[in-house]
């Protein structure tokens, strides 16, 4: 994935700043080192607090990255995903490339809306009869929902992959296609695209 072009300023500076500020309070703790009697638990333990503001920060700036070749609801659906990996509530979300998919998944329920956080959220909420599915999404709109995708046979690490990453890995390897996968089990997410599955942080993963 090629992030040359990605430029969101405001995030990146959020980011820059995060760090510089990170990196003065380790210098401040080297030095405290030198006081024999200074406890460093504490510093440590505000210095874990604010990498871990700046790893969500960074989750953020780089799902942003990812998506925005894809949709201009980049926004919309990185907010969805970090709320849908908070509450754990499983999803696959499907953002078509260049190529459509029509002759590659079985098709599940028309939706045709305008993609917005709160219905994608809405649509994998538990109990809804379209979240177990995956929603495709082309441009702007959510075509459908409880679309059924080809599943990959490869091994990704030494765990067996769930049927949701499956799906992912598959439809990435026979098309240009970006899948966003939430664990319903651990609320971790993933994004596949090229064949290959990514991990992005987010709060809940933070939290594991």
């Amino acid at each position: 994935m090629n992030l040359n072009s990605c430029d969101f300023s405001p995030l990146k500076d959020q980011l820059i700043e995060g760090l510089k500020l990170v990196s003065a309070e380790i210098n401040k703790g080297i030095k405290s080192l030198e006081n024999e009697e200074y406890c460093l638990l504490g510093k440590l333990e505000d210095i874990k607090g604010k990498f871990e503001q700046i790893e969500t920060v960074a989750a953020s700036f780089y799902l942003n990255c990812y998506l925005s070749p894809f949709t201009d609801k980049y926004l919309d659906l990185s907010t969805c995903i970090q709320h849908l990996s908070n509450q754990r509530h499983g999803a696959l979300i499907v953002i078509e490339g260049k190529n459509q998919l029509d002759s590659l998944i079985k098709p599940g329920t028309p939706i045709g809306a305008t993609l917005t956080h709160s219905l994608l959220e809405s649509i994998f909420y538990p109990g809804n009869p379209l979240h177990d599915g995956a929603v495709l999404v082309r441009t702007n709109l959510i075509l459908s929902a409880a679309n059924v995708l080809p599943l990959s046979n490869r091994i990704v690490g030494k765990k067996k992959l769930g049927t949701r990453h499956r799906a992912a890995l598959g439809l990435s390897e026979k098309s240009d296609a970006l899948v966003l996968v939430v664990s319903e089990e651990t609320g971790r997410v993933s994004f596949a695209v090229d064949g290959n599955l990514y991990p992005i942080i987010t709060t809940s993963s933070l939290l594991d």
